[in-house]
């Protein structure tokens, strides 16, 4: 017999089959789930980390907008009247109202302070802020709320600070200026120069009242005058009601000019001359103070500014102008 070499396993013959591992489309589609569930986490994430910093800016606006209290039981309460007082300024009636209610309301004020800085405003914002600070003069006989001037209290500013205890001012403030006034243009002149035709069409007769580009009507100047005078009378008569005995009346009191702080201490429209820190000192005997002002957010003034905004176009056009205490 003859030795034959072993044949080697032909490259056709049959072996047993490896693992086979997972598919390359299987495998992408987990590193696919892989990435969309790390993109939800790291959604969810942010958005809770959103959320946080929302709640967190809340609350600091929240928490700055109240007076700090002081460790002392008894303090001067501060209510700020600074800027022209009407609907969409810091110095609107409802600002001002709210800061002084929750003054008065707070435990720990023994005397309220306002002090002014503004050069006037609407006669309706003025008598609404006159009228809360005499009720609460009565509701809390034993605060009382004093008045300091700073640079200014002119016209609808005194209107609404005649109704406190007693008025303080610096010797260089200035001071009065009681009256009211209308004020406007007229194009009549320009119009026809330039080849202009005005047309207004009005359901009233005198809806078109001082229209800028029409001739002024003697008629209509006559009751824009009545207008004037009687909203003139009323701030007179809150003047006298606030200043009684102290005020010393002269031609001149009522004419619409203002005084500094020594003339007007002279005429009786203030009662004496001093800061907000003297009268808490020396007058209230609280020497410190805590600032009840009502500062609005972001989104209040937005609200308020986009809703005065869509009535001053409504009051414009179906109103025309309004009278001002300035």
């Amino acid at each position: 017999m003859t030795d034959q070499p072993e044949s080697e396993p032909s490259p056709t013959s049959s072996s047993p089959a490896a693992p086979v591992g997972p598919s390359i489309l299987e495998r992408l589609a987990f590193a696919s789930l892989d990435e969309q569930r790390l993109k939800r986490r790291w959604g969810i994430f942010f958005k809770l980390l959103f959320v946080s910093y929302v709640i967190l800016i809340t609350l600091v606006i929240t928490l700055s907008d109240r007076p700090s209290r002081p460790l002392v039981a008894r303090y001067t309460a501060l209510v700020e009247l600074e800027g022209t007082i009407e609907p969409d300024s810091a110095a609107s009636a409802d600002n001002v109202i709210a800061g002084l209610r929750a003054a008065f309301e707070d435990k720990g004020t023994v005397g309220v302070i306002i002090r002014a800085n503004s050069p006037g405003g609407t006669p309706v914002q003025a008598a609404f802020i006159n009228d809360e600070i005499r009720r609460l003069r009565k509701k809390y006989p034993k605060i009382p709320v004093y008045a300091v001037v700073e640079d200014v209290c002119a016209s609808g500013c005194y209107y609404a600070v005649v109704a406190a205890d007693k008025i303080y001012a610096d010797r260089s403030s200035v001071v009065g200026s009681i009256g009211v006034l209308m004020n406007g243009f007229g194009f009549t002149d320009a119009i026809r120069k330039l080849g202009i035709e005005r047309r207004l069409l009005t359901s009233g007769e005198h809806k078109g009242l001082l229209d800028p580009f029409q001739p002024m009507k003697p008629e209509d100047k006559a009751h824009a005058q009545r207008l004037l005078r009687n909203i003139h009378q009323q701030f007179i008569a809150r003047v006298r009601e606030g200043r009684k005995d102290a005020l010393r009346e002269t031609p001149l009191i009522y004419s619409g000019l203002y005084w500094t702080g020594d003339e007007a201490l002279k005429l009786g429209l203030i009662d004496d001359i001093g800061n907000a820190g003297f009268v808490a000192r020396e007058i209230i005997k609280a020497e410190t103070i805590v600032d009840f002002t009502r500062r609005e957010g972001l989104f209040d003034r937005f609200a308020r500014r986009f809703g005065t905004a869509v009535g001053k176009v409504i009051s414009t056009e179906l109103l025309g102008r309004t009278p001002t205490l300035k």
